[in-house]
């Protein structure tokens, strides 16, 4: 789930060498529940206990040397393995939380509660209906912009690092919200949206990521 945000509200909150992204004259931040499964190194079979679990980020989108990609505010997990991995590895802000997905019919609910003293408390719960398939988007068209991103920045000692993803197209749904109870924007010092939230669904997508490397300096 998106809302437009204006990009001053988050220049504080990213760092200055990237260039906050826009779409239609306007900021975006997102919300976004998922659950992950099948997680494992390339050279590793999936390890019990942690490669299946659900997840929530809070994200807006930038770009570095023309570059695009997704700056993460927050990241919660239900696995604590997961979250000092992917602090140690990838300089993410990952914090612990209890999370539950529950699903009847086309209808998902999920919950979020963190549990991290690491991050400022913060807590999700929201109620949707799953609608029909979309076509695949193409550059131009918001859909695109929001979800085919292929890379996360992240930053240690102050230099801007990159870790590639690959994924196919996504394939997008229409959802519908029926509610939502959400801090986690707030969470960050920001204010609460305003409006309804773009809205879409996957059911489900396998994504690559590649290990952090220093992003290319500015010429």
């Amino acid at each position: 789930m998106h809302w437009r945000i204006d990009a001053n509200l988050l220049r504080s909150l990213v760092p200055s060498e990237l260039e906050i992204d826009t779409f239609d004259s306007s900021a975006w931040i997102g919300v976004i529940p998922f659950t992950m499964w099948g997680i494992r190194a390339s050279f590793l079979p999936p390890i019990s206990g942690t490669s299946a679990f659900h997840e929530l980020n809070v994200r807006t989108y930038v770009t570095y040397n023309g570059v695009p990609g997704v700056w993460f505010f927050s990241l919660d997990a239900a696995n604590k393995l997961a979250v000092w991995g992917a602090r140690k590895f990838y300089s993410l802000p990952y914090f612990n939380a209890r999370m539950s997905l529950q699903q009847t019919g086309d209808s998902i609910t999920y919950s979020s509660v963190r549990e991290d003293t690491r991050g400022a408390p913060a807590g999700f719960d929201a109620t949707w209906a799953i609608g029909e398939h979309l076509p695949q988007s193409h550059p131009g068209s918001v859909e695109y912009f929001l979800t085919e991103r292929y890379c996360l920045y992240s930053e240690q000692r102050r230099e801007v690092y990159r870790a590639r993803i690959h994924h196919r197209p996504w394939p997008l749904q229409d959802a519908t919200l029926s509610s939502l109870n959400s801090t986690m924007i707030e969470s960050q010092g920001l204010p609460s949206p305003e409006g309804n939230p773009v809205l879409h669904y996957a059911e489900e997508l396998r994504a690559d990521i590649w290990p952090l490397k220093k992003a290319e300096a500015r010429a």
